[in-house]
């Protein structure tokens, strides 16, 4: 981290003394000491609601809700960051307060849940990537990406801000996305029953292994591109939709084009 420069006092003809800030220096997260606490889990369900961090979430071989977070930051005229954490019936609340007249905090919540979960996530501001989940997923955010990797049960996705990707490789039987600002990206590994995607300003882009399938692709303003076999009637549905970008429905492998 560079080196933390103290705020220097302006004098105005008032007499009135302010402070103008010359450099407080950046975040380093990844570099900032690592708490850990397990919290007593028995339900079948766990909600995760955070706010102004990233959170990465796994499940585990684990009786127990495991969390590991790392904070770091600045405040000038307030106080923070102070981060929270509690779990209590079946909500886990993570919380990093930082505010005043001038503040720079970043957070990051690993969160390891016991095998076998249903998972629903609600994040105010910042990023989330869930991996290896075979239950239902779901996922809000208000500010920040959505990555979902090798997941293989339902898939319920939305942020208001921010592109949503399921990587190549998952295997989830239903997908339903949607953006409000934002791409959406979604690849599958196996031939999914039913695949709902949308995007009010982005591109949408789906890959699937070849099979017939029901489709939809439609776009207010912006090119379609429908590259995968179709059956009206097939058990295999899939609406790609964008009021304001491009849609590709592509089999896999295929590049979309330019």
């Amino acid at each position: 981290m560079g080196a933390v420069r103290r705020p220097i006092p302006v004098l105005l003809a008032s007499g009135v003394a302010v402070f103008v800030l010359s450099g407080c220096g950046s975040t380093d997260v990844e570099g900032a000491p690592v708490e850990r606490k397990a919290f007593a889990f028995g339900g079948g369900a766990l909600t995760v609601d955070s706010d102004n961090s990233a959170l990465v979430i796994t499940p585990a071989d684990i009786d127990e809700v495991r969390v590991e977070r790392q904070v770091d930051g600045w405040v000038f005229m307030g106080s923070g960051p102070e981060p929270s954490w509690k779990l209590v019936d079946g909500r886990l609340t993570l919380r990093v307060d930082c505010g005043g007249v001038a503040s720079d905090c970043a957070a990051v919540h690993r969160v390891q849940v016991p095998r076998g979960v249903a998972v629903s996530v609600e994040d105010d501001n910042g990023g989330v990537t869930a991996t290896g989940f075979d239950t239902p997923l779901k996922v809000r955010s208000d500010n920040g990406d959505v990555r979902v990797r090798e997941a293989r049960g339902p898939l319920d996705l939305g942020s208001d801000n921010g592109d949503l990707v399921v990587e190549a490789g998952a295997t989830a039987p239903e997908v339903v996305a949607r953006a409000d600002n934002g791409d959406v990206r979604i690849a599958l590994g196996a031939v999914p029953r039913r695949v709902d995607v949308f995007t009010d300003n982005g591109d949408v882009t789906v890959s699937l292994p070849t099979a017939e399938y029901a489709v939809t692709g439609a776009s207010e303003n912006g090119d379609v591109r429908i590259d995968v076999p179709r059956r009206d009637g097939s058990g295999h549905s899939v609406s790609a939709r964008s009021d304001n970008g491009d849609v590709s429905v592509l089999t896999s492998g295929r590049i979309p084009a330019n």
